[in-house]
Order: C-alpha cells, then sequence, then structure tokens
C-alpha cells in the first residue's frame, strides 16, 4: 500500500516536487514519527488537525504528535492526490483525499476519510509546508458520499 497515488495527473517536476513534500508527511505519520510527519514544514508552518487542533511551528508541531503515537496505535493514511496548483514562483497548494487503514486492518475506516490541504511555500530552494490542514469528510446526510470516497479510496490498496 503507498501512502500517496496520482492517479491520471500530469504533472511538472515542480508539482512532483510537491507530492514529494506530501508523501513525506504522510510517511511520517504512517510510521509513526512526530519528527518524520513535523519534517517537511517551515518553521512556522501550521497544522489543523482532523479534530480541530490548531498547531504553529515545527516545533509543537512534534510535541502535539509524540504523544499520539506514544500512546494509540494510530492508522495509516492512504490519499489521492486530486490537484497540485501553483500560486505563484513560491507557493503552492495540494488537494487530496484520504482514508485510514486502522492497524492490523485491510479496509479504510469510512468514518474518518478526510479532504487534505497543503500550502506549501519554497523558502532557499525547498518547498515546505506553510498549512496543512485536515478536514473530515463526513457529508452529512449524504451517505452515498462518504460510500463513493471510500469506494476511490479502497482501489489504492487492493
Amino acid at each position: 500500500m503507498r501512502a500517496v497515488n496520482v492517479p491520471g495527473l500530469q504533472l511538472t517536476g515542480e508539482e512532483q516536487e510537491i507530492v514529494e513534500v506530501y508523501r513525506r508527511l504522510l510517511e511520517g505519520w504512517n510510521v509513526r514519527s512526530a519528527e518524520g510527519m513535523a519534517e517537511p514544514f517551515a518553521e512556522d508552518g501550521e497544522l489543523i488537525g482532523y479534530d480541530g487542533s490548531h498547531i504553529v511551528s515545527r516545533g509543537e508541531i512534534i510535541d502535539h504528535l509524540q504523544p499520539i503515537f506514544a500512546h494509540h496505535r494510530t492508522a495509516a493514511f492512504v490519499a489521492k492526490v486530486r490537484s497540485v496548483s501553483l500560486l505563484g514562483p513560491e507557493a503552492a497548494m495540494l488537494r487530496a483525499i484520504a482514508g485510514m487503514v486502522p492497524d492490523g486492518a485491510a479496509d479504510i475506516n469510512p468514518q474518518v476519510n478526510t479532504h487534505h490541504t497543503m500550502v506549501v511555500v519554497k523558502h532557499e530552494g525547498e518547498w515546505r509546508i506553510a498549512l496543512f490542514q485536515n478536514t473530515p469528510a463526513q457529508f452529512h446526510m449524504r451517505p452515498e458520499l462518504v460510500e463513493q470516497m471510500t469506494e476511490e479510496l479502497r482501489q489504492l490498496i487492493s
């Protein structure tokens, strides 16, 4: 299971670099490494978590994640990049959908499907995360949309 998939997108070299930043972010989560997940962030980068937590700075992101990984067997992300948009020569936005496969399971838990939005800035020639937001994809009163997203993500793990 690859953490990040980009089916059907034709990406430039810079866009591929941005997808790589996203892959490193999710890989840090998937191996339960607070330092690994925080590494792609700018020093003053911001993380808005699934529960609405707002964390500012790479150091605070590490401090926020360490107890989560120490006390929980977190599920692994599987994600599909929807778009990468250059906003200027030193700024870009990536949008993706993501699901989570619980530890020891073989299937996605549809209750925690999410939309990911990542804004990156180029600092000293390297793309860094300025903002990563993890928004629940609950689609209230539209269960067919939850199932549609889940099926799309399941294709990435089968």
